[in-house]
């Protein structure tokens, strides 16, 4: 795999808070509230606005009650679950992202399929992990803050999962960052566990979305300030292995001492 990219070395990181990045969110927004997309779906954009797609399938790992669907809901800006309830069977989900290329000043519009299943159909049906896996570009391993064995049992996962997929895009994700106060993954570790995986590893809050003036229904904006790190730092690091890759640019990892 290629050594990551510097954070906001491919991607504009705030771009999307740009006249320029929200006029190109409202082909994801409906009177401020997420577009939910299928499969076969995609954004409708105007006539005269020309976008390349770059499309992407996601696999998100992490041990049972992590927040794993929680994850993929906030990126979805769909309504994350009250209650934890596994995941049976194999749930995708399609998520559309506009971002600014740094060199090119060229707009993508990047297509984000994640794939989800629940820990107990991972370890019942054989043929689940595979199907997965499958011409998966990135794996995303989550860990909770609230839940030490999780973040423990990151490096079996890392071994499991990506082992065989060296060409893989791999971004560790913490979960339940806002109970930082009740962690029980001090910043130590995760500084040990940097330098030793050299693996990007975000931070994401589980707090309900903000709400839209009738207090019910999502703020599809505030929504996407919220995680918008979170699908930028996809975007580059897909877009980066892609130009690898391609032999668009160097690998430095190949140029590496040792």
């Amino acid at each position: 795999m290629a050594r990551p990219p510097a954070p906001g070395s491919v991607i504009v990181p705030d771009w999307h808070e740009s006249a320029e990045g929200k006029e190109c969110l409202t082909c994801i927004l409906r009177k401020n509230r997420r577009r939910v997309f299928g499969l076969l779906e995609r954004p409708v954009l105007p006539p005269a606005v020309a976008i390349d797609t770059a499309s992407y399938k996601i696999f998100v790992s992490g041990k049972s009650g992590v927040g794993k669907t929680a994850l993929v809901a906030k990126l979805a800006g769909l309504e994350v679950p009250v209650a934890h309830h596994e995941t049976t069977g194999i749930q995708t989900t399609v998520v559309f992202w506009p971002a600014k290329l740094q060199v090119s000043e060229r707009v993508v519009m990047f297509r984000f399929e994640f794939w989800d299943c629940g820990e107990s159909a991972l370890k019942k049906f054989d043929h689940m992990l595979p199907a997965c896996k499958e011409k998966t570009d990135a794996f995303l391993f989550l860990f909770s803050f609230t839940d030490r064995a999780s973040f423990e049992d990151l490096p079996g996962q890392l071994t499991r999962i990506a082992g065989e997929a060296p060409g893989v895009v791999r971004i560790v994700v913490g979960s339940k960052f806002d109970q930082y106060m009740h962690t029980d993954v001090p910043e130590r570790d995760l500084t040990a566990f940097r330098q030793t995986w050299e693996l990007p590893l975000l931070r994401v809050k589980s707090v309900p979305g903000r709400r839209l003036a009738d207090g019910r229904t999502l703020d599809g904006r505030a929504g996407l300030a919220d995680i918008a790190h979170v699908l930028n730092a996809l975007a580059e690091h897909l877009w980066h292995q892609d130009q690898v890759a391609a032999g668009l640019i160097p690998n430095p990892a190949e140029n590496a001492p040792g």
